[in-house]
């Protein structure tokens, strides 16, 4: 019997050889076809929505923004930011939504109450209180007492408002999938205890920042003139993530000599910046919106602030 490139097999041999190859060939063939059957009760992206957003769109524009080059989802992508899988879960609907527009800065407790005065986002939410939404969402809390107000070193990625919505529907979704334990739980217990084991020496907690100071929206006897109180008003509330009282340009038109300046609208036509513009700005941002910039990403703070507190704002960017 010949035996081609020397190597020959006899015939019991050859036949346990075609055998194992047909059983290997059988179960690639099935385990194949189970990539064909529908998810088995796991979350899909086109079964979750938040509001009238979408998070097959949502997770477009995670993909389109890049934020993979920094961020990972399950384990998966950059190590140079947090994993967002569970970020929906931690800290909700509203601080996202005060967060994504104005990345530069993280949201304060006015900024996260602003968004809940959104019906859709305190409907997503569950809640209509900062207090129960601390509740559902300790996350946000966390992060509002820690870091409210101070900068963070994500860039601002100017998103459109469908967008922001469509992210957080992203967010929603990957919040509830079935990850099986991965990535691995962070480790908690009692700050001295974790700070411990990270210098592997005690260090005494008030060494670490201090919390942002809780936000009243009233301003305080160390104010005298309504532009000081109006300059506390607008860090009170978190304008400046947004608005850059220099000639900086961040999500929202810089401040500096805009108050009696003419601006551009989107439509084409020319506004003056007077008492009256600003009010409708602030009272209802989507009213006008000055080209060059996105529309709808500005939350109303009716409500919010009072026409004394407005006043004292419009006093503030009038000695700009």
């Amino acid at each position: 019997m010949s035996c081609p490139g020397g190597i020959c097999l006899e015939p019991g041999r050859r036949r346990r050889a075609l055998i194992l190859l047909g059983l290997m060939m059988l179960v690639f063939i099935v385990l194949s076809g189970f990539s064909f059957i529908k998810s088995r009760g796991q979350v899909t992206p086109n079964t979750v929505t938040f509001a009238a957003h979408h998070a097959t769109d949502g997770k477009r524009v995670f993909q389109a923004y890049g934020c993979m080059g920094c961020h990972t989802i399950v384990g998966n992508g950059a190590y140079f930011a947090p994993d967002l899988t569970k970020e929906y879960q931690n800290v909700g609907p509203a601080w996202l939504a005060a967060f994504l527009p104005s990345a530069g800065s993280w949201p304060t407790e006015v900024a996260v109450l602003t968004q809940l005065q959104n019906k859709d986002i305190a409907e997503a939410a569950g809640v209509d209180n900062i207090e129960d939404y601390y509740q559902k969402y300790p996350g946000a809390k966390t992060r509002v007492e820690r870091r409210g107000g101070q900068n963070t070193f994500m860039p601002n990625l100017r998103f459109r408002a469908n967008e922001v919505g469509q992210l957080i529907a992203f967010l929603k979704y990957t919040s509830a999938m079935n990850t099986e334990g991965w990535p691995p739980a962070v480790k908690t217990g009692p700050l001295p205890a974790r700070l411990e084991r990270l210098y592997g020496r005690s260090v005494a907690p008030g060494t670490t920042a201090a919390p942002a100071p809780a936000s009243t929206g009233q301003p305080t006897a160390a104010a005298e003139s309504p532009a000081e109180r109006g300059a506390q008003h607008v860090q009170t509330f978190g304008c400046t993530a947004c608005h850059s009282p220099e000639d900086k340009k961040i999500i929202g038109p810089p401040w500096r000599g805009i108050y009696g300046s003419q601006e551009k609208l989107a439509d084409g036509t020319t506004v003056t910046v007077d008492d009256a513009y600003i009010i409708e700005s602030i009272l209802k941002p989507t009213a006008k919106t000055v080209d060059g910039y996105p529309e709808g990403t500005m939350p109303t703070y009716e409500g919010l602030l009072n026409d004394e507190q407005i006043q004292e704002i419009i006093a503030y960017i009038k000695t700009l």
